[in-house]
């Protein structure tokens, strides 16, 4: 890692001290809970779409990594597009029924929303 990285350090205030090191707080990443401990909630959005309606589904708790992965799933298994991003599973089209019940299917505590 560079030594002189000063955009991870903006905002912070210069210290007189030569033998000062700046520490960064470190993202932990929360860990992924079991399918059962998982509430995921499935609901639709029309916002910001041009008019398309999606099917979204909230509530993941773990990493991005198996985020992706269930999204991966759920989009293989509906035949449909999509993209798992910022802890939101996005799918295209108004599938709530069927992606609540293959959740379901899987073992994850889904509930469908509005």
């Amino acid at each position: 890692m560079k030594e002189n990285d000063w955009k991870q350090r903006l905002g912070v205030v210069y210290s007189t001290n030569p033998d000062f090191q700046y520490e960064r707080e470190s993202t932990a990443q929360a860990e992924t809970l079991p399918p059962e401990q998982q509430r995921l909630i499935v609901g639709i959005d029309r916002r910001n779409r041009g008019g398309k309606q999606v099917t979204l589904v909230s509530g993941f708790v773990g990493t991005e990594e198996d985020l992706k992965e269930l999204g991966r799933a759920l989009k293989v298994k509906c035949g449909v597009g999509g993209s798992a991003k910022d802890g939101e599973i996005t799918i295209q089209g108004d599938l709530r029924d069927k992606v609540t019940a293959l959740l379901k299917e899987m073992g994850y505590n889904a509930k469908r929303g509005n």
